[in-house]
């Protein structure tokens, strides 16, 4: 028995690349002028098919002995500018989430999210974290509408945000601004260390968030790779490991640079790879690895190959 779980992200690219008719996917979505044009009952009919997809996705999933799947953050497109109760396929859409959540939780199939990077909660700015706060409330509700365990087995997972080249005053907002959140998101939320020297490494969110506040580290290899500050790779993930409450698996993040697999230096070395050439060094220890790969499950089989060699 492995001491690990490998998920995917949002797209099963299989069933996404169906004819339209037979196309399956939670990422159907508008553009602002069309949103403005058709309106809610519009955004209904999109949620409601995406939330049925939902349950396709994760029963084709166990077909394939997949347990761990990133949900889509596009599933309800422009939540923000409404509230859900107002979709006139409500109760359809909230039927449909149901359903998915109990599949999940009678297959032991992890579901987590990752809210995109305009979250930030570092933010002097009012509007910024009122925005965030929207954001992160709603995908907070569409676990509850899922029946999700309000732990960080269900996570939402953010970066802190910018600095701001002020890191201390950029923490404590986040930390001051994670009191303001609701007890359906508090309860999930995890923060990711980053890829870039101007943002934060293991060791900072450990020390500025974390002792702080007390929310897990997800451990991104990759961005350690590009940004490891004064750690070892094994020193920050034992560290991000150990922010994890008992009983709850933690999460870790892999991927690997494009730049790299296609030998191009004029690639940002921060892009993910289609694919995989190296297994994960898991270390021995347990934990759920989210594969972030353009060739999403595709990737991931390759990446079960690696592993089992």
């Amino acid at each position: 028995m492995t001491n690990y779980n490998l998920g995917y992200a949002c797209i099963n690219s299989e069933l996404s690349e169906r004819p339209k008719k037979q196309r399956v996917t939670t990422n159907r979505s508008m553009i602002k002028r069309t949103f403005k044009e058709k309106g809610l009952p519009y955004a209904s009919e999109l949620t409601l098919a995406n939330s049925k997809d939902l349950l396709t996705i994760l029963k084709w999933n166990k077909k394939n002995n997949i347990n761990f799947f990133r949900m889509s953050s596009n599933l309800i497109p422009w939540a923000s500018d409404y509230e859900l109760t107002e979709l006139p396929d409500y109760d359809l859409i909230a039927e449909a989430l149901y359903q998915a959540g109990l599949y999940a939780a009678e297959n032991n199939i992890r579901i987590t999210t990752h809210p995109d990077h305009f979250n930030k909660l570092t933010s002097p700015k009012e509007s910024v974290i009122l925005n965030t706060i929207r954001d992160l409330e709603i995908h907070g509700e569409m676990f509850d509408m899922m029946c999700l365990p309000r732990t960080h087995h269900a996570k939402i997972n953010i970066h802190v945000g910018a600095a701001y080249g002020d890191k201390p005053m950029a923490t404590g907002n986040f930390c001051k601004n994670f009191h303001r959140l609701s007890e359906s998101v508090k309860t999930r939320l995890t923060v990711e260390n980053d890829d870039k020297p101007s943002l934060y490494t293991t060791e900072e969110l450990y020390n500025d968030v974390y002792k702080h506040i007390n929310i897990p580290i997800v451990f991104d290899y990759h961005h350690h790779d590009l940004h490891p500050g004064n750690q070892s790779e094994r020193e920050a993930l034992d560290m991000a490991l150990a922010t994890w409450p008992v009983g709850i698996r933690p999460v870790v993040h892999y991927s690997e640079s494009r730049s790299d697999e296609y030998g191009d230096p004029k690639i940002k070395p921060q892009a993910h790879s289609d694919s995989y050439v190296r297994p994960v060094n898991t270390y021995g220890l347990e934990m759920d690895i989210m594969l972030e790969a353009k060739h999403k499950e595709q990737a991931l089989f390759k990446m079960r190959q690696l592993m089992e060699e």
